[in-house]
């Protein structure tokens, strides 16, 4: 299976908010949708999700319009939006009825979920009664528990300790493994580059960059290495202002061209006691810091 946005425009009045937005993503495989807020995420989901339509583009499956009385979707907002009061069961049960399950099959699945998740103990309780991390674990429920072809997860791990953080990564990975679309929308870019095969960045309503994200990595410039040495004095004082020290204390050594990179780390070897010289590679948050930019607008 394959989601395309292809080309979406979206205004409100005349507040232009998405701008040709296309990206696509498949199915056993995970998509990291990425942007400052108000860079047009949000609303993207929504016109994924038929919440309301855009102004112009489409939403493809497979090439197709998307029929959505066929695929389903499974949505974990950023705002969760269960109720305080309502016995846990209950209210469980009724979204997924709201996806088309009978209610037999609908008890089924909340209780095995339940279970999956160590949450049990709570079917019979208020929602209002729980530690913020178990709301956050009930919310997830209401997105897997109709078995959606797309799930969308917006900051997931937000209030999770590092065990439920765990828990939610062994689950997200079996949605994974059953060849369904994950999509992720997260400012936590560590579990981004840990889950998401692909990403698209948005950056005032537009995409500032996207595709797969080893071969984002590898088309930046190879020019920089990263060196670790118990003593770094004499190479900080060898190669001058080309080399700098990082945050965590390794050596940064600029090149003047990427194909200098094998003499240099010779010349490390040779003459130094390294004990690692590699070549730069940047991270999300680097490549997120990049394309996001520092425009700033409502979502």
């Amino acid at each position: 299976m394959i989601l395309e946005l292809k080309n979406i425009e979206k205004s409100f009045g005349e507040k232009q908010v998405l701008t040709g937005i296309s990206f696509q993503a498949e199915g056993g495989k995970a998509f990291g949708l990425l942007g400052r807020n108000g860079a047009g995420k949000t609303t993207s989901i929504r016109i994924l999700m038929d919440v309301f339509p855009a102004n112009s583009g489409e939403v493809l499956i497979d090439g197709a319009p998307i029929d959505y009385t066929k695929v389903q979707m499974g949505y974990l907002p950023e705002e969760r939006g269960l109720y305080p009061k309502k016995v846990i069961i209950d209210q469980l049960t009724y979204f997924a009825e709201l996806k088309g399950m009978s209610r037999k099959e609908a008890v089924r699945s909340v209780d095995y979920w339940l279970g999956r998740l160590g949450m049990t103990e709570y079917r019979n309780k208020r929602l209002d009664t729980l530690s913020k991390g178990n709301q956050q674990k009930i919310q997830l429920i209401t997105a897997l528990a109709h078995d959606p072809d797309i799930v969308i997860l917006d900051e997931p791990f937000s209030g999770l300790d590092p065990v439920n953080a765990m828990l939610l990564k062994d689950v997200v990975k079996e949605q994974i493994s059953k060849g369904k679309i994950v999509l992720f929308s997260s400012h936590q870019m560590s579990y981004i580059e840990e889950f998401c095969d692909s990403i698209a960045i948005l950056n005032s309503g537009k995409v500032a960059l996207s595709g797969d994200l080893r071969e984002i990595k590898r088309n930046y410039v190879r020019d920089r290495l990263v060196v670790r040495a118990e003593n770094p004095e004499p190479i900080i004082a060898d190669f001058g202002k080309n080399c700098t020290v990082t945050e965590n204390g390794d050596l940064m050594i600029q090149l003047a061209s990427a194909e200098e990179k094998k003499a240099t780390m010779k010349r490390l070897v040779e003459n130094y006691d390294i004990d690692e010289v590699k070549v730069f590679e940047p991270s999300l948050n680097d490549i997120f810091v990049e394309y996001a930019g520092d425009a700033v607008k409502e979502d």
